[in-house]
């Protein structure tokens, strides 16, 4: 079973590369700016396949060159490992 988040200071290094707190709710965003919408898509394609393959699903968005994302478990209204391991994902996919 997912548990929500009790060392938040696993959170430090993914707000050091972005990611921001989100207000309102025990989540956190991020932006990704991309040259095109193709780059912009394909990254979406490519977190897709891990989210589908960890059972985690983001909240997300696309316009033009941005991805609005929003990382949250559900289940635990909050946030957990499993947020921590799809961020950390992410970043590591526009690297």
């Amino acid at each position: 079973m997912t548990e929500k988040l009790s060392d938040r200071s696993v959170l430090e290094p993914l707000l050091d590369n972005g990611w921001v707190l989100d207000d309102g709710r025990d989540a956190m965003r991020k932006t990704f700016k991309f040259k095109n919408f193709v780059d912009a898509f394909g990254f979406m394609t490519r977190a897709a396949i891990w989210a589908e393959k960890w059972n985690h699903h983001p909240e997300w968005s696309n316009v033009y060159n941005r991805v609005e994302v929003v990382l949250i478990t559900h289940d635990v209204d909050g946030l957990s490992e499993l947020d921590v391991k799809l961020a950390k994902k992410m970043d590591a996919l526009c690297a």
